[in-house]
């Protein structure tokens, strides 16, 4: 059984479309989601956004946070960023890691931006090698 999966970001509506289960990064681990699962809100972390369709193929985006809400069969996915994995590409990744590792850090904002940047080049990396 499907329910439907809106995707959409700052520019754009990414998609909107029959999935059969979906697994995303929340900000403190992976949630899988199926039909008829109960109402749920969660924070997007950074990482891969899986969908499968019906008839079992896949779908990969990676997403950089943003919101997630599951209500009445319908997941809506609001994130700053949704790229579909076949467009990532591992050397702009390494050199995205290279930069956020070499920034400054002068107080607790320098670095948790520092370390959100090189989480985000970490799993844009290991998305683009597969």
């Amino acid at each position: 059984m499907a329910f439907n999966c809106v995707v959409v970001t700052p520019e754009q509506q990414v998609l909107d479309q029959q999935v059969t289960q979906v697994i995303f990064p929340a900000f403190d681990g992976q949630i899988g989601i199926l039909t008829d699962r109960a109402p749920l809100l969660a924070k997007l972390g950074v990482g891969e956004l899986k969908l499968t369709l019906p008839g079992g193929n896949e779908k990969s985006f990676f997403v950089d946070g943003g919101i997630a809400q599951m209500k009445d069969n319908k997941l809506t996915v609001l994130t700053t960023e949704a790229t579909p994995v076949e467009e990532l590409n591992a050397e702009t990744a390494r050199a995205e890691l290279a930069e956020a590792s070499a920034r400054k850090i002068t107080n607790e904002v320098s670095a948790a931006d520092r370390e959100h940047g090189m989480k985000r080049a970490r799993a844009m990396e290991e998305l683009a090698k597969r």
